[in-house]
This record gives structure tokens, sequence and C-alpha cells, in this order.
């Protein structure tokens, strides 16, 4: 069996059944049959499914974030904004999928070359729970908009946000198994997780998660020959250059800390700062993580809820107890709170420094970390300095300047005075340690169709 709980209260919510290899392989037989019905259908009627999901996470997006919040402790107002989010990429592959998907024409020796962007199969999300609807409606809509099927294994402490999207599929008109939710326990994952890779129906998988889940999984699509996107961990370094305002620079840098109780990927980690306005910064920076109010995720005005398991609180603990015992400067926060619940306050580090366990680590809850900067230099040194490559963002004045910096990182995105977003109009991914292949805009959609070549005399 597996059981959810509140990481608020500590409580189970419910216990859901666990699937056997044999209901495995009957699942996967279902939707690799409506998969080769769905691959047939016009353009038409895919966009007025998929509109149809849209407009019932729109209608239905207060019951959803509820059960979002209940599960993984999101506050409230950011589970109904992700929601909605995911009725947004909805729309806009409803919008744009039969563009993208559109056969290129070229001449080759007198011939008539064509390339086509057919489906390939069934494609395994294995998905993490900090953006329980997101990150499936991310890879999923353009997989299904591309004409294959979709297997999600989501992460078991929000298995019931994976019914609940099953169920929206179903509702919205899609083919009753072209998308389908297992459920797999935890002492059985690693085997039955390679059952589904190697069944022939399955074609690719997609993941995001830690990097050593994705190394795991991706180890065991490459010795099926499945092809694999890996959206991983992240350590974004946000450079504040000494010509930036700083007022602007420290809301935005710590709206995308605390952002989901500081659990995303492409959060703001590491705060790399101009020597010359390093202690403007950090007396700003520290008023407003001191200022964040910590909480039921259900209350008015909470900010930073609870961090989701027992497990990843005492392992961020245990990074901010390293980082200061290395000699960093512990400014707020960095003690587990005597409440009930996994809550772990706003924390700032400062004065951190090659070494140190909050350098050079993911730090996944609300703990930012402040170094300084000599110079330009320096800042794109450090912010390279790390396994990996997600996103990056660069607060300056100076419109040439920024750019001049952002053409030097190591990073899959780079936002100029503002926050990284992930955002359906743009690809997104990283390089190094924080994975490959790319998701959203049309370079999500063409991840996971077989390009065919044709030449015609």
């Amino acid at each position: 069996m597996i059981t959810t709980i509140n990481p608020s209260t500590e409580e189970p919510l419910a216990s859901y059944p666990a699937m056997n290899q044999e209901e495995l392989g009957e699942v996967i037989a279902l939707a690799d049959s409506h998969y080769h019905t769905w691959r047939k259908t016009d353009a038409l009627y895919r966009r007025e499914c998929m509109q149809r999901l849209s407009a019932l996470l729109t209608e239905e997006a207060d019951r959803h974030a509820e059960l979002i919040s209940l599960e993984m402790g999101k506050p409230l107002s950011q589970a109904v904004a992700e929601v909605k989010k995911s009725a947004w990429v909805c729309d806009y592959y409803a919008l744009h999928a039969e563009q993208f998907l559109q056969p290129e024409e070229t001449e080759v020796d007198g011939m008539q070359g064509l390339v086509k962007f057919e489906p390939m199969g069934l494609v395994l999300g294995v998905m993490p729970w900090n953006f329980p609807f997101w990150q499936v409606f991310r890879f999923a809509v353009p997989a299904i908009m591309a004409g294959n099927g979709v297997l999600l294994k989501h992460a078991p402490n929000v298995t019931g946000s994976s019914i609940a999207m099953e169920s929206l599929l179903r509702r919205a008109g899609f083919p009753e198994h072209l998308y389908r939710a297992v459920h797999i326990d935890l002492d059985d994952v690693d085997r039955l997780t390679g059952f589904i890779i190697d069944h022939p129906s399955v074609c690719a998988v997609s993941v995001t998660g830690s990097t050593e889940a994705g190394r795991a999984v991706a180890t065991k699509a490459g010795r099926a020959l499945k092809r694999s996107v890996l959206e991983l961990g992240g350590s974004d370094p946000y450079i504040v250059l000494d010509d930036a305002d700083i007022d602007s620079a420290v809301n935005h840098c710590a709206a995308s800390r605390l952002l989901n109780s500081g659990q995303s990927c492409i959060a703001a980690k590491r705060f790399i700062v101009h020597s010359a306005v390093v202690d403007e910064f950090e007396t700003l920076l520290l008023k407003r993580m001191q200022g964040a109010l910590m909480g039921d995720p259900f209350e008015a005005g909470v900010e930073v809820g609870p961090i989701a398991r027992e497990d990843l609180r005492l392992q961020l603990h245990d990074q901010v107890v390293r980082s200061v015992r290395g000699g960093a400067r512990l400014l707020t926060g960095g003690t587990i709170p005597e409440r009930k619940g996994y809550f772990y306050p706003p924390t700032l580090l400062a004065g951190v420094k090659r070494g140190m366990a909050s350098y050079s680590e993911e730090l996944f809850g609300p703990v930012a970390t402040l170094i300084e900067a000599q110079d330009d230099d320096e800042a794109v040194r450090i912010a390279n300095d790390t396994p990996f490559g997600l996103g990056s963002a660069v607060f300056s004045s100076s419109r040439e300047r920024a750019l001049s910096i952002a053409d030097r990182l190591d990073a899959g995105s780079c936002f100029i005075n503002g926050m990284v977003k992930s955002d359906p109009r743009l690809p997104f991914g990283g390089v190094k340690q924080s994975g490959y292949g790319r998701e959203l805009a049309r370079y999500g959609i063409r991840e996971f169709v077989n390009i065919k070549s044709l030449c015609i005399a």
C-alpha cells in the first residue's frame, strides 16, 4: 500500500493499492491499444480534447489546489496558480501543436524532400512531488498532442494528485487508457520502473527529479535504447552587480528563493553579490527573509509552508549545520521548530565560500546562500563553479553588461532583472548535471516524435 502524509500535520491522508508487474503489464497493453487509435486522430479533435482539459482545470482549480496543499504543503494561493498554469500549457499546445508538427519541405538533388514529425508510442513520465500538476502537464501535454500515449509514475506522496489528473483527462474526452497513472511501492520501484522501460510499447522516458534519480532512470533507458529527457537538480546563481537596483534585486531574489517553500529546481539558491553592494543587499535580504510568514498553507498570507517530507527536512537541516560548521554566518533561521509538521524557517547563510555544503550542494528548501564576488569575472567563475546548470539570473542597470555575463554562464536559461520561470513559450531544460533535452515550446513537442525524412522523385 502507498500512504500519503499531510506534511503540515504529520497525519495520514489516504492509502492506495500498489500495482504488481502483472497489473502494470495490463495497463501498458491497454494504453498501447488506445495510443494506436489516438495517433490516427486529426489535429482538430486533439485540440478540442485539450481545450476541454484546460477548461476543467480552470473551473476546478480550487479543488485541485486544496489536494496539492494537503499532499505536499504548498501554500494554497501558489497551488491555485500551479493548476491555472497547467491549464495555460493545455491552451498553448491546443493552439500551436499543429503548427509545430507541420511537415517541412526542402529540395534534395532535384527531388522533393519532406521532413515529417510522427508519434512514437508510449512515453513514461517519472515525476516529482514539488509541482504535482505542472511538471506532469509540462511533459504530458506536448507528448499527447504529438499523438503519443502517456504513462505516469508519480512520486508516492502525491498519489492523490496523480489519480486526479488521470480522471481529468478522461472527463475531457481523451481515450480512456491513453493516459494512465501507475502506482508502485517504494520497495519495488527500481525493478518495476525497469520493467516499464523495457516494455516494447514504451518508446521514451521523461524524468524530472534529482540528479541521482535521473541517472538511475536514464541508465535503464540507455540499456533499452529508449530516448530520454532529463530535467534534474539545480543550484541557480543569481548575480547582483554593483549597478543593480538593489531593492528590486532583493525582491526578485527572495521571491524566487521562497517560492514553493524553496522546493523548486529553478529557485534562486546562490546569491552572488558584488562586494560594493553586498552589505546593503545582505541587510535588505535579511529583513525580507525574517518577514516571510511560515505556517499552515491554508492560512491567508502564509508564504512558506512545510517541507514535503520529514527526511527532506532533516537533509536540509544537515546541510545548514555543515555550512555553519564550515564557517558560514547564520543570520536567521537554521533551527527545526518545535511544532507539528515538517516546517523549516526561512534561513540566510552569509559569508559562504568554496568547500561549504551550501556552496556546492543543492539546498531544497527556504535557505538562501550569500556569496561575495569582487568583480564580474569572479562572479561568473563562482556561478559556473557547480555541477549544475539549470537556470540563472543577472541584475544590472546595464543591458550590455548583463548580456555579456549571461553569455558566459553555463545554464539552460538566464533571466535579466527578473526571476527564472518556466513558460510554455520558452524551451526549458539544463546542462551538465541538470540534465539534457528540452521541454515546452516547439522544442518540447519534438522531443518525443519520429523525425522521418521522405524523398520523392
